[in-house]
């Protein structure tokens, strides 16, 4: 017999397959699209604002989202694996040092800003670097290898007597 635990995670891996929810974190600037039904109309409206909590429970995961409408704070809590959720997109990121950020409904205006987390890109990505790399190497046959070997040595050697010279 199947614990609740067991269930639970069942259902997730099948709606984790259906749904693609980003990585983000309090104090990110969400964008959650918001499934409204209308009588017998659909449609997504949506709600931007700062995560200021997250709460991983598996399947019972939620996360709360406040924003400033027309000089009022609003907070909306939404279930994270819900069929109202229709899509999360991370605007921004926020570089915060907490895990719950309700100090901000205390605050307005420049207070309540969020310094933004500036990832830094080297240039290459190690993993598709790689896949490159494993690529060529499967591609090239053996005398192929051999060749480019032999190409290289004299570079080097004529490297070398060029240094000698200057001398």
């Amino acid at each position: 017999m199947k614990t609740i635990e067991e269930i639970n995670q069942s259902i997730l891996k099948k709606i984790a397959a259906e749904k693609k929810l980003p990585d983000f974190f309090p104090g990110d600037i969400i964008k959650v699209g918001v499934r409204i039904t209308e009588g017998k109309r659909d449609r997504i409206q949506y709600f931007e604002g700062v995560c200021i909590a997250k709460k991983n429970r598996d399947l019972n995961s939620a996360f709360t989202v406040r924003k400033i409408s027309f000089g009022e704070g609003v907070e909306r809590t939404f279930a994270l694996y819900s069929t109202i959720v229709d899509s999360i997109k991370v605007v921004r990121s926020g570089k915060v040092r907490r895990a719950k950020l309700y100090y901000l409904r205390d605050r307005t205006g420049k207070s309540a800003r969020i310094a933004e987390k500036i990832k830094k890109k080297i240039g290459i990505d190690v993993d598709i670097k790689s896949k490159q790399l494993t690529d060529e190497k499967t591609e090239l046959p053996a005398e192929d290898k051999k060749a480019e070997k032999k190409i290289e040595a004299p570079k080097t050697e004529a490297k070398k007597e060029s240094s000698e010279k200057k001398k």
